[in-house]
């Protein structure tokens, strides 16, 4: 194993990205896996589209959904977002903490608006019954962040292992 491959070698701090890089990385469009546990005690994991809600990553969801009943059992919460193919390419963040279920509908229709415009495009008041049909039966999942862990393996500068 070669230490050009990171084999040996604690490169933690080399691959973390900055605050900055984070905010950057969580505005891009992507789905995220959203982690939760489940009565048993295995984990839950579903993938979900987001947006924000006071600065915080929010999903919407149907009231009665798995994930939210298991979040009213036990508000802990993985949120997982991940990019690249390639382990050179590799770049994700975790985040870790409490989830907060958010039924008022003021909040649920600014997250709704927020989730629209980030996979959509922009919103307009024509589109509200498309809006409105999409938050039918729903509730908010408020991310409260306790730990953020990240990594971008192209700070590495590693050779590509991409396919020719």
């Amino acid at each position: 194993m070669s230490e050009s491959m990171g084999h040996g070698v604690n490169q933690r701090k080399a691959i973390q990205m900055t605050p900055e890089e984070i905010d950057a990385f969580l505005a891009e469009r992507r789905p995220m896996s959203m982690c939760s546990i489940g009565a048993d005690g295995s984990i839950h994991a579903i993938a979900m589209w987001y947006g924000f809600l006071d600065g915080c990553i929010t999903v919407e969801t149907k009231a009665k959904s798995q994930k939210v009943q298991n979040l009213r059992r036990d508000p802990r919460l993985t949120l997982l977002f991940e990019d690249g193919d390639y382990y050179e390419e590799l770049r994700g963040v975790e985040l870790v903490g409490r989830a907060e279920i958010v039924d008022d509908p003021d909040q649920l229709w600014k997250l709704g608006i927020s989730v629209f415009e980030r996979y959509y495009g922009a919103y307009s008041d024509d589109l509200k019954p498309f809006l409105e049909a999409m938050l039918n039966k729903r509730v908010a999942v408020k991310m409260h962040a306790e730990r953020t862990v990240s990594w971008d393996h192209r700070k590495l500068g590693l050779p590509p292992t991409r396919p020719a």
